[in-house]
């Protein structure tokens, strides 16, 4: 299959004020989560990725704008609304601290597959929905570019988490193992057998290799001689 860089966006006005933005409108890239797209542009800029699907939210569309400002080529550039953040219901616009008093939290960090937000949608929707969406736009890429391809998916924390999850083949009550922070990339290859997971959470670093693609088969005993560089 084709190769997923799972972006986050970048830091914004809600992430540095502690607020949980949700889906509301209006919530933007700071001048951090600015440089910090930025910066993951640049990364990406020796890759030559197919496409760019971006959540609907503008915070990540102004994160894949940046990373597209570096492209040579101009890739595919849809918007998927199966890649939004997870609707909070009436946690949206609500303070982390305040939220940590409720009776809920303590399920979403234990439990999240048993959490509906109030008003809002399940963990487990959430999950369904995203990994679905992802697993279709890469069939899609590589049916159109071949096994090589390389795409970019911009989202959102608890999305890419729960992503990442599936393709560990993590339980979601699990997936809050995982951290992603603001720009970071994160690598997964859908093979024929199993996903495969190239990176997580990284916000430094080459990844000139991937303009080679990723070649299919095993997975190496004892961990093989890595990527060749370009």
């Amino acid at each position: 299959m084709a190769t997923v860089i799972l972006v986050r966006h970048g830091r914004t006005t809600a992430n540095a004020a502690g607020l949980l933005a949700g889906r509301a409108a209006g919530v933007s890239l700071d001048q951090i989560g600015r440089d910090q797209a930025a910066l993951t542009g640049d990364r990406l800029a020796a890759v030559p990725v197919v496409g760019v699907v971006s959540s609907p939210l503008e915070r990540c569309q102004q994160t894949a704008r940046l990373i597209l400002d570096r492209q040579a080529g101009t890739p595919y550039t849809p918007v998927d609304p199966d890649l939004t953040e997870c609707d909070y219901g009436q946690w949206q616009g609500r303070t982390l601290s305040d939220l940590a008093t409720e009776d809920l939290w303590p399920v979403v960090q234990s439990q999240p597959s048993a959490v509906i937000f109030p008003g809002g949608e399940s963990m487990a929707a959430m999950q369904a929905r995203s990994v679905a969406a992802i697993r279709r736009h890469d069939a899609a890429f590589e049916a159109e570019y071949g096994p090589g391809a390389v795409w970019v998916a911009v989202s959102h924390g608890d999305i890419i988490k729960s992503i990442l999850a599936d393709a560990l083949g993590m339980h979601l009550d699990l997936f809050q193992r995982i951290n992603v922070s603001p720009a970071s990339v994160s690598i997964v290859r859908y093979g024929a057998i199993r996903p495969s997971v190239y990176a997580t959470n990284t916000d430094a670093g080459d990844l000139s290799w991937l303009s080679n693609g990723i070649g299919s088969g095993d997975a190496p005993v004892g961990g093989g001689a890595g990527q060749k560089a370009p």
